[in-house]
Parts: structure tokens; sequence; C-alpha cells
């Protein structure tokens, strides 16, 4: 028993060596063919200096009311380009780049001062910020999955800069950061070697999660795909992933949805298979007075598939706005 035991306490330790010291002999190769995000900017971005983030973004339209566009995860300005159009139509509407995708600059640990820029509560300052550079005292703000629960963030916390909320297949119940003890391992020198590493490889599932998306997979085309991975092209745009994901999710938003007194719109795809459709249905249940679209025949990503529904459901919405 004895000699066994001696054998168990060897192999454990060997693998807690493994555990501690193998990340550190992973080679990680450097990223190739990377530039500065703003060398990969179209004829109408703009940038915006915010505190250490240089801000992509762009601008459409003249007057009220403001509407401020915040995309999801691995998403950009990109997605919401069918829609802008008629939305400068309808007053101002600017989308931008939220901290850790797109074209908005990624600093890394060190080459900022006070909060971290990728955390859910800067998130939700930038949006004012943005508000702020471009002349809009309250907006409306309409957020997609993860852009939906910075802008009920946002509400939450700046309620007198918000005019109503446009919550489309918000991640609110799901997405979060995991269970404390992935927050524990996250934050090991260990996985924060490791992490741009497993980061990367969202060149390899990607496509299949864009396409998971859709209601119509087919319908998510190479020039779609090629327009979402524009993006990766950036200087440190996997430190910048992995330090979002280091980040984490933020504040419990679920227990806090009685708090918000904005008027609320809820927009879902009846067939969401990222956020489940259910789960919208449940959101415009729990925010007092809002008002509920299931748009048919719809994935993830309404102002992608569904553009012209989409549009007409914000509309409808705004029109009815004191």
């Amino acid at each position: 028993m004895g000699m066994l035991l001696r054998a168990l306490a060897v192999v454990a330790g060997v693998v807690l060596v493994a555990l501690l010291v193998g990340p550190f002999l992973v080679p990680i190769p450097p990223l190739e063919g990377t530039v500065p995000p703003d060398q990969l900017a179209d004829a109408d971005s703009r940038f915006m200096q915010v505190d250490s983030l240089k801000v992509h973004y762009k601008m459409m339209g003249a007057g009220e009311p403001t509407i401020l566009l915040m995309h999801g995860f691995a998403a950009s300005v990109f997605t919401w380009r069918e829609v802008m159009p008629a939305f400068a139509k309808m007053g101002t509407v600017v989308a931008y780049d939220r901290p850790a995708f797109g074209l908005t600059s990624r600093p890394m640990p060190g080459e900022w001062q006070g909060d971290n820029p990728y955390s859910s509560e800067v998130q939700a300052r930038l949006a004012v910020e943005v508000m702020d550079r471009v002349g809009g005292q309250r907006a409306v703000l309409v957020g997609n999955s993860a852009g939906g629960a910075v802008a009920a963030l946002t509400a939450l916390r700046y309620p007198e800069r918000v005019r109503a909320l446009v919550l489309v297949d918000a991640a609110i119940y799901s997405g979060g950061g995991g269970p404390p003890w992935l927050t524990w391992v996250q934050g090991t020198p260990q996985a924060d070697r490791l992490g741009p590493l497993f980061v990367r490889q969202i060149t390899s599932w990607g496509k299949d999660f864009g396409r998971s998306a859709w209601h119509d997979p087919s319908r998510f085309t190479e020039e779609i795909w090629a327009g979402y991975t524009v993006p990766l092209r950036a200087d440190n745009w996997d430190r910048a992933l992995w330090e979002l994901t280091r980040a984490g999710r933020g504040p419990d938003l679920a227990a806090q949805l009685s708090q918000l007194r904005v008027p609320t719109l809820v927009i879902t795809g009846d067939d969401d298979r990222i956020v489940p459709t259910q789960q919208s249905i449940r959101l415009a249940g729990e925010i007092p007075g809002a008002k509920l679209v299931v748009i048919p025949e719809c994935g993830h990503i309404p102002q992608e598939e569904r553009p012209e529904a989409f549009v007409w459901a914000v509309s409808d919405f705004l029109a009815e706005l004191p």
C-alpha cells in the first residue's frame, strides 16, 4: 500500500508540474500580416479618441433622434450595413465598434490607465462618451446579442442619457462569464499564456458559428464571411479578444431588469439558435412595459437576415415615443 501511495504521489506531482510549467513551454507564434486597424478602414469610416481607445465608427443622417447601434460578439459595424441608410432617414444613426472588435484600437495591459477598457462597465461608459462626441444628449440604443447586454447596462447606469432601448436577440440570460472556477482559471498566468492561442481558433469555427446565426444558413455567403473577417487582420486582435474574455461579463443584468424605466422594444427571430427565442420572450415579460416583436423565418441577426422587417419594427416603435 505504501508503494502505491508513493507512486500516486509521484504521478500527481508530475501532472501538477506539467499543468504549472507546460503552458510556458508551448510556443506562441506571432500573428503574421496584421496591420494597425485604421489601415483597414472604409471610405466612410471615422475615428474618435476616447481615453486609451481610438474608436472606429460610421455615421449617417442628421437631427433627432440619435440612434446608437451596438453590435454583438465577433461582429462590428459591418453587421448594420443593411439598415443604416433606412435609419438615417429617421435621424442621426451612429454605429461603432466595441472594444476588442472591428477597427477600434486594441490597447494591451499596461497601455491604459484606470479601468480595463474591455470591462462591461467601461463599455457602458463608452456608449455615453460616443453620444457626447456625436452631439447626442439622449439616444435610442439598439443592441444585438452581447451588444444588447451593454445597451441594457448603459440604460441602468445612465438612464438620463437613454431615450429608448431596442434589445435585439439580447444575451441577457446566457453567454456569461461561466462558473467561478472558470473565472479563476482565466486569471492564472498559465491561461493568460495560452489564451490567445485558443482565441485564434475562431478562424476555424467562426464560419460555422456565423451560419448558425441565420435561419437560412445558405444566405451566409462568402462575401458576408469576408466582411466579418476583416478585423482579423488588425494588430493584436487575438490578445484583445482574450482580454475581453478575462474581463468577464459583468453584473447580473437579469436581476436588475425591473429597474429599467425607459421605453423598450425586444426583437427576436423565431429561430434564434444562439440566444434561444424563448429567452427574448421572457426578457420582454420581465422589463416593465416592454414590447415584443418576433420576426418569422429569422435567426439571431435580423438586421442582416430580415432587414426590412427589422427596420419596420424599429420605426413603428420610434413613432410611438413621446
